[in-house]
């Protein structure tokens, strides 16, 4: 159930709702895909109230990929070339306008193969496809890379990506992905409860995490703890196993703070900095982001750290190793 939403999204960008599960994201992508229709209000698509005697063309300038991947029992090919068949193409146009698909998609090869044989990552590009052969201006995408493994998510990704950049699809996706939030799209809108309780740019959701984010999101370096403030200025927070964060602002009793993973610096020895927070400790996960590594490093508590690949290999890091991270008291937020 949606609650009094009013939202603006911009021609040719990438939006994200971001929520968690329940929130009314996939209702409110049903209403701007006119699958439904709200109960109040209006729904207006390039400067044209949607109503019952127009909602079937303006159906036809958008399409919907539902979370749950539904594929003909037939070949790949003819699940892709299923939407432009309705709509009455040329054979020859549409026998290119699939290859094109198939070949963006990674799915060169697969025209023949049963849909529903393939594997469940394999499925969800099969659907993506024909959803982008249509070509229509507005693409919306129901949690696009859920339970999908590393590999086909990331091909979706890039996927959307790229007919965003070189088509100008203007693409509305609704994730609880936290990394996936924070590298598509142009804008996030936070949903929570029916109601969208703040929209921007990602770094400015994440940049400073708000209470609203942190209501429902698991969020890397958000800790609890006892805060006192000292004759410095500034405030020390304990928040458990031996571990203080000294924060630049000034707070007493229980507060929760956030430590972005891009303000720590990681070091392989003791760094020389002027960073009022240091720790010495190992690394207990790693994760291959691409160009970017994110390491769990184990202080006592567990801090997230992202670095550059090329960081990465030339310290040689591994699990286990030991490692110094430090960050400032200024990039402590309270939230």
């Amino acid at each position: 159930m949606l609650d009094n939403i009013t939202l603006q999204i911009e021609e040719g960008q990438i939006l994200a709702l971001l929520g968690p599960n329940g929130s009314g994201k996939t209702t409110l992508l049903k209403i701007l895909a006119f699958l439904e229709k709200p109960e109040s209000g209006e729904v207006k698509f390039q400067g044209e109230t949607v109503t019952d005697k127009n909602a079937e063309r303006m159906r036809l300038q958008s399409v919907m990929l539902f979370q749950r991947t539904l594929l003909f029992n037939t070949s790949v090919y003819r699940n892709i070339a299923y939407g432009l068949k309705m709509r009455k193409l040329p054979k020859n146009t549409i026998k290119e306008e699939v290859k094109k698909v198939l070949r963006l998609a990674k799915l060169e090869g697969f025209e023949k193969r049963s849909a529903k044989k393939l594997s469940g990552g394999e499925q969800q590009r099969v659907a993506l496809s024909r959803a982008l052969v249509l070509r229509t201006k507005l693409l919306l995408l129901d949690e696009p890379t859920a339970n999908l493994d590393p590999k086909n998510a990331q091909i979706i990704e890039k996927v959307i990506a790229k007919i965003n950049r070189e088509q100008g699809t203007t693409i509305v996706m609704a994730t609880h992905n936290m990394f996936q939030a924070k590298t598509l799209p142009h804008r996030i809108a936070l949903i929570n409860d029916g109601k969208i309780t703040e929209v921007g740019a990602p770094a400015e959701i994440f940049g400073k995490l708000s209470k609203n984010l942190a209501s429902f999101a698991a969020i890397d370096n958000t800790f609890t703890g006892i805060a006192k403030a000292t004759a410095a200025g500034t405030t020390m927070v304990d928040i458990g196993n031996d571990v203080q964060i000294e924060a630049a602002v000034q707070r007493q009793g229980v507060i929760s703070v956030f430590v972005n993973p891009q303000d720590i610096i990681l070091s392989k020895s003791a760094l020389a900095s002027s960073a009022r927070n240091a720790f010495k400790g190992r690394i207990i996960e790693i994760f291959d982001l691409g160009v970017l590594v994110k390491l769990k490093v184990d202080v006592g508590k567990p801090f997230t750290v992202l670095i550059t690949k090329q960081s990465f290999n030339e310290m040689a890091l591994n699990l286990n190793a030991e490692v110094f991270i430090a960050f400032k008291a200024s990039g402590v937020q309270v939230v």
